[in-house]
């Protein structure tokens, strides 16, 4: 086999070249990766509750009770994907217990791009839980009963939130006749059916929920809760 060196600084120029160019990528993306990270570490943050956002609950999510006290209490701002392709702020007040599982759960739903449609304060719609749902807001603690009971809601004290709730609807059955909430999810209740913000058990919104310790109520038995998941301390 013949020698030939004109070959081989050819070879060696072009693997100069080729990690040259590697460098010199790396040093344009290094920073941009850097400032992505800091951007959602900015993005998704939870803080004591601000006086202005106490100040939005009082007589609607909040009224004084002997359960929960504003220090329980955590304000959440985080972005959301939606299926317009856009990225969307959100915020949500949660018990401090669910405040950091919250935050990694949004992140990589956001991350994802998972569509949640909006993410608002219950404020915003005088605490009615029925007016929330039927506009899709995906949210967490109004103090506030189950549906139909006296039980205290585990959104009473921030360790449950619904998401997408118009297309997950609460179903069960009373007397016979089924029943619905919100009212406008009526066509949703039908599982077998598919359509955009459903949630199933496998998709990542589940996935996640369960692997941070809630669990869903899709999966109740006496009745379905498709919007809800919970967190139940040790």
């Amino acid at each position: 086999m013949s020698f030939c060196p004109n070959k081989k600084r050819y070879s060696v120029t072009l693997s100069l070249k080729r990690y040259s160019v590697f460098i010199r990528r790396a040093l344009l993306i290094g920073p941009f990766v850097l400032l992505s990270r800091i951007s959602l570490a900015q993005d998704f943050v939870a803080m004591e509750i601000p006086d202005s956002v106490w100040l939005r609950m009082q007589g609607k999510t909040y009224v004084d009770n002997p359960h929960i006290t504003r220090s329980d209490l955590r304000y959440l701002r985080v972005l959301h994907w939606d299926y317009d392709h856009k990225t969307h702020r959100g915020e949500l007040v949660c018990n401090r217990l669910i405040a950091d599982k919250l935050i990694a759960i949004f992140r990589e739903l956001y991350q994802a791009r998972y569509p949640i449609e909006r993410i608002r304060l219950a404020d915003d719609y005088d605490a009615d839980d029925e007016r929330q749902m039927s506009d899709n807001n995906t949210s967490c603690f109004c103090y506030r009963n189950v549906s139909d009971t006296k039980k205290l809601s585990y959104h009473a004290r921030g360790l449950a939130i619904d998401i997408n709730p118009r297309y997950n609807p609460y179903v069960r059955f009373r007397n016979g006749a089924q029943v619905v909430q919100p009212a406008n999810g009526r066509p949703y209740a039908d599982r077998s059916r598919q359509f955009r913000y459903k949630i199933k058990a496998g998709d990542l919104c589940h996935r996640l929920f369960l692997r941070y310790g809630f669990t869903w109520g899709g999966s109740w038995h006496t009745l379905k809760d498709y919007q809800h998941f919970e967190f139940k301390p040790q």
